[in-house]
């Protein structure tokens, strides 16, 4: 294989591109003379070139100098260098017609060259060095790229980004790829070639996969509209092609981008749903100069708040957690943030009565994300009596120091799990909505809750789990093929929440439109597809059987509730059933009871408190009457 990857000594490219000038003169006279002429002519043109020759040498050489044309290495000219060597080859001419100049009127009476030559001479000599470095990068580019088979590709996109994109595939000599073509729906575009490549409609896309076995679209449309996305994704994955994003485009300015950073689409663009976007002016006047506490902080939905809370001016931010490791990794994730805000990391458990009331004598929080909550419904389903102390008691015990140190609002976290429970974890989770709702009929602290789904890439979801069985070859394990739920973004979960802080007045239960629920047998598939893998084949999808206290289908309402608008079109406030007077000392003996660890009397007690908790495929099934 030819060695091109030592530089060659500067002084062999300076004779080379000396010899191409003297081959471009020589070519010009030839052309002067129509590539005919007589000995006798050539013997008199001679007699006055002879005497030129030596100034032509010598200019070239000191402009090659001067412009420093031989500093860069050949087989990396850009467009840089050709403009650099173009200006040269100008300054030559000039020179030449400055010398000739002064031989006609002060020496000898003749030019130096004839003008037609020099025109000549110029255009030669210009196309032969140019022409000469890219046939030299050419070469380079062809012999140092790997052999082997070549994974043909298209791009989505023949804008700016698309046409980077191919010249950075083709330009990485260690990439094993070449572009088929553009494909884009534009009607301009249609049947043109950009950079070399063909653009084609997207109606194409299944006859350009057969024809050219396409292994991967790349999506260089930056600012793609989501169903644009989904309908593009949905239609390659359908074909079995690999789905590749080129970078934000801040990458492509400072020069990170690099083909190795060609993302696999997220499959949170995959889920069916407009991203909710917010932008409410009046959240900052919120929350300026409050102390805001936020439970449960080194958790994915805490952390989440937190972060959302950063760009606001608040006074103070107490993040408040058991979990030291998990709130040591936020603290330095944190110093990495500018923010105004004072910080306050707390280690401390929410039922914790002495720990709890000292940290609201200390910090008076005028604001209380409360986020810390038992979630693993089969955990929960196992371990009744903790579910009742952390999610019941906790949330009691921090309710009710809200009010007596008269902070304005207390905003709790619930789930959809609480509707029309059929665990553990769901049924603790009503019973503290019960708990909050009872405290703002008789407090001047507002208490407000906020009820959604599934929170993607949260700490135990369902997305983490399979891309880890997927990183491992599977299988996939899938408790029920019929099992849908709804799902939200972290950001778009935390910002549902600052809204509904705004807006909440007290007594409210928010929920959030969440779109159409997703069936988790569909999400595996798309996962399984993006990762390049087919399912059942590369990847075994294994149904389960659904865990204890698992439901086939979420709800956002309970049968009994209805909602009524807000401002904002994915809020709703829920009118739920109004509590009865006996839940108050039911809840009451309900926590006594879990202090005892006695499971089954803390579960029948839950089954009076929420008479539509009714168990799925759980041991306390047989407490249902």
């Amino acid at each position: 294989m030819l060695e091109l990857k030592k530089n060659t000594p500067r002084w062999i490219i300076v004779a080379f591109d000396l010899l191409i000038h003297l081959f471009a003169l020589f070519f010009a006279y030839l052309i002067r003379f129509d590539l005919k002429a007589d000995f006798s002519l050539i013997a008199n043109e001679w007699a006055i070139l002879s005497k030129s020759i030596w100034y032509y040498i010598l200019v070239k050489l000191l402009v090659f100098a001067a412009f420093q044309i031989h500093q860069g290495i050949v087989r990396h000219s850009s467009t840089a260098d050709f403009k650099r060597i173009f200006v040269a080859e100008i300054s030559a001419t000039l020179l030449f017609i400055l010398g000739s100049m002064v031989r006609y009127f002060q020496l000898d009476g003749y030019f130096l060259f004839p003008n037609s030559v020099l025109v000549m001479e110029f255009i030669f000599s210009t196309a032969f060095v140019i022409s000469g470095r890219f046939v030299v990068k050419l070469l380079y580019l062809e012999y140092t790229r790997d052999k082997g088979e070549e994974e043909a590709i298209l791009i989505f996109g023949a804008g700016v980004s698309g046409q980077l994109t191919k010249r950075l595939i083709e330009k990485d000599t260690a990439n094993l790829q070449h572009v088929v073509g553009f494909i884009d729906d534009a009607a301009h575009l249609k049947g043109k070639r950009i950079e070399g490549a063909k653009v084609f409609p997207l109606s194409a896309l299944t006859r350009l996969k057969e024809k050219y076995k396409v292994a991967t679209l790349v999506i260089a449309v930056q600012n793609i509209e989501r169903n644009k996305l989904q309908e593009l994704a949905e239609l390659a994955l359908d074909l079995g092609l690999q789905i590749k994003r080129v970078p934000e485009a801040r990458a492509w300015v400072n020069g990170a981008f690099e083909v190795r950073k060609l993302k696999k689409i997220d499959i949170n663009s995959l889920l069916g749903r407009a991203v909710i976007s917010l932008s409410n002016p009046k959240l900052e006047e919120h929350f300026l100069d409050k102390t805001i506490l936020v439970t449960g902080a080194a958790g994915s939905i805490g952390s989440g708040l937190a972060t959302a809370l950063l760009p606001y001016k608040a006074a103070k931010l107490i993040l408040l957690d058991q979990a030291e490791s998990a709130l040591f990794e936020l603290e330095q994730q944190f110093k990495q943030v500018q923010s105004s805000i004072q910080i306050e990391y707390v280690i401390g458990d929410i039922c914790d009565a002495q720990r709890m009331q000292r940290l609201f004598a200390l910090y008076r929080p005028q604001v209380v994300f409360h986020a810390a909550a038992y979630k693993h419904v089969p955990l929960m389903e196992a371990n009744p009596a903790e579910a009742i102390r952390n999610n019941i008691g906790g949330t009691q015990l921090l309710a009710e120091l809200a009010a007596q140190h008269k902070a304005e609002q207390f905003i709790m976290i619930s789930t959809d799990k609480a509707v029309n429970p059929t665990n553990v974890m769901g049924a603790s989770k009503r019973i503290a909505e019960i708990l909050v709702s009872e405290l703002n009929s008789n407090q001047q602290t507002a208490y407000i809750t906020t009820r959604f789904g599934n929170v993607l890439g949260s700490n135990g979801s369902v997305i983490p789990l399979f891309e880890k069985q997927i990183a491992n070859g599977g299988p996939i394990t899938l408790t029920d093929e019929r099992i849908t739920r709804f799902f939200m973004t972290i950001p778009e979960a935390c910002q549902l929440v600052l809204e509904a802080a705004t807006m909440g007045h007290g007594g409210e239960i928010f929920v959030f439109d969440m779109g159409a629920p997703v069936k988790i047998l569909d999400l595996a598939k798309k996962m399984i597809q993006l990762s390049g893998l087919r399912p059942y084949a590369d990847i075994d999808i294994q149904v389960t059987g659904l865990r204890p206290g698992e439901k086939l289908f979420e709800e956002v309402l309970a049968n009994a509730e209805n909602t009524i608008p807000t401002y904002h079109p994915q809020i709703l406030i829920a009118q739920t059933r109004s509590t009865t007077p006996g839940q108050a000392q039911l809840i009451t003996e309900l926590l006594a009871t879990a202090a005892q660890q006695d499971n089954e009397a803390s579960v029948r007690l839950m089954k009076q408190i929420v008479p539509e908790y009714i168990s799925n495929n759980s041991s306390f099934q047989k407490l249902d009457k």
